[in-house]
């Protein structure tokens, strides 16, 4: 289609009879897309004057941002830690695997590993943009080696690894460059660990408490020196306490820095975490709970024998394992898997559920302007669920990238062409726009 001037633009596309997830409310609004971003609708008609070039009726469903998947360790066959000659496509591999459950942005995690394989695998998962590909990759989260021998749960004991004199130098030294990481999990009871968290969080890493024995004023103390997030809360810690509830005690804490906001992962899954512990969490800190499916490569595979990274995993039924032990070693169950099971077991509002796969992750890593919402302006990364909350569709940059066969055949999902007449008029939230689209209601 062309503007006024003749020169060609960009075709405006809108999302109809659906509910927006905008502003911690579902919204019975249209969602509009352009040049994959969200448009404000009010702008376009009485600024540039016009309507949709294509139109989409949603069926009713809901649509939520994409979630956002900030601990996956691999699926489908693919381990984030080994060190293959070709770890880009294993990466691609899972990034196109989990669109079906609504991932739309995603962090390759690593467990602890020896430096030769951080310096062989991070050079070789770059930040990426998702599209029909798969999942865009935010930047990578390596979870360990600098984490605590007795909490270290499914980590190799042999590659465990402390901070010496030269603290950051030894950081550099174990992963080589930094340029791709994201999020780095460490324990802060380790000595020189301040300086190792103000090092990386003057990078732009989030620095995140986990695999810890550390008690809640040493937990303060880390989060004063930066750092802002908590790897998959009770999981691999101290277990909480009257008298000194630990890395738990941060999500009530009143001796943090003034507007400090502190995030943590839940694994959802069903095995990882009692209900009655999910609802704990979520009451005393909802607006920092994060959604995290920490799958491991079983992911998508069933029961057997697997890896994760130097280790062997046996997945029995729906639960990993060390193989040979009761350790539990990360989660096979997908986003979407773990949203349910989430609004499920707290009775949250959807609302609540979904923002936890959204707009908290994007909040955490400081891009909650452009994923984890549709605000105006924002990347037009959404998903499209029914109202049991499974996924009909995902869309990235506003380009569907994957649609569930039931959705395929509905007659309500097919594009339709809008034509704008001269002479006529339309009507938006009650405001005459002096434009009609035939056929058309908003």
């Amino acid at each position: 289609m062309r503007d006024g001037k003749g020169s060609s633009r960009a075709p405006v596309l809108q999302f109809t009879n659906c509910r927006i997830l905008r502003g911690r409310r579902l919204l019975r609004e249209d969602l509009w897309v352009r040049e994959g971003r969200i448009l404000d609708p009010e702008k376009l008609f009485f600024e540039e004057r016009l309507v949709a070039d294509q139109q989409r009726d949603c069926g009713g469903c809901i649509l939520a941002p994409g979630f956002i998947d900030v601990q996956i360790n691999g699926g489908f066959g693919v381990d984030f830690s080994q060190a293959t000659e070709d770890v880009g496509s294993g990466v691609a591999l899972v990034a196109q695997r989990i669109l079906p459950h609504g991932v739309t942005s995603f962090c390759p995690t690593l467990v602890t590993s020896p430096p030769e394989v951080y310096h062989k695998v991070l050079p070789q998962i770059p930040v990426k943009s998702g599209g029909p590909h798969g999942a865009g990759v935010l930047g990578v989260h390596l979870e360990g080696p600098f984490i605590s021998r007795e909490k270290r749960g499914a980590h190799p004991e042999a590659y465990l690894r402390s901070f010496e004199a030269n603290a950051f130098h030894d950081v550099l030294a174990t992963y080589g460059s930094l340029d791709n990481v994201r999020i780095v999990t460490l324990a802060p009871e380790l000595g020189r660990s301040h300086e190792v968290i103000r090092a990386l969080t003057a990078r732009g890493i989030c620095v995140s408490l986990g695999h810890s024995v550390a008690d809640l004023q040493v937990a303060e103390e880390a989060v004063r020196s930066g750092a802002t997030f908590i790897t998959h809360l009770f999981n691999a810690m101290l277990p909480f306490h009257h008298r000194d509830p630990g890395i738990v005690g941060l999500l009530t804490s009143d001796r943090l820095p003034p507007g400090r906001h502190i995030f943590y992962g839940m694994i959802s899954d069903g095995m990882h975490t009692n209900p009655a512990a999910l609802r704990i969490a979520h009451r005393a800190h909802p607006q920092g709970l994060v959604l995290v499916t920490d799958a491991v490569p079983a992911l998508g595979l069933g029961n057997g024998r697997h890896t994760l990274g130097q280790q062997e995993v046996e997945v029995d039924g729906l639960t990993a394992y060390v193989a040979g032990t009761k350790t539990l070693s990360g989660s096979i169950a997908p986003m979407d898997v773990c949203v349910r099971h989430f609004l499920q077991a707290t009775g949250c509002s959807v609302e609540s559920a979904l923002e936890a796969a959204s707009l908290h992750p994007a909040q955490l890593l400081g891009l909650e302007k452009l994923k984890g919402t549709l605000d105006f302006g924002a990347d037009a990364d959404f998903v499209m669920l029914d109202d049991s909350l499974h996924v009909q569709a995902t869309y990235i940059s506003g380009e569907l990238v994957w649609q569930a066969e039931a959705a395929r055949q509905c007659v309500g999902v097919l594009w339709s062409s809008l034509h704008i007449t001269q002479h006529s008029s339309l009507t938006f939230r009650g405001i005459h726009t002096g434009l009609r689209t035939p056929g058309a209601q908003l």
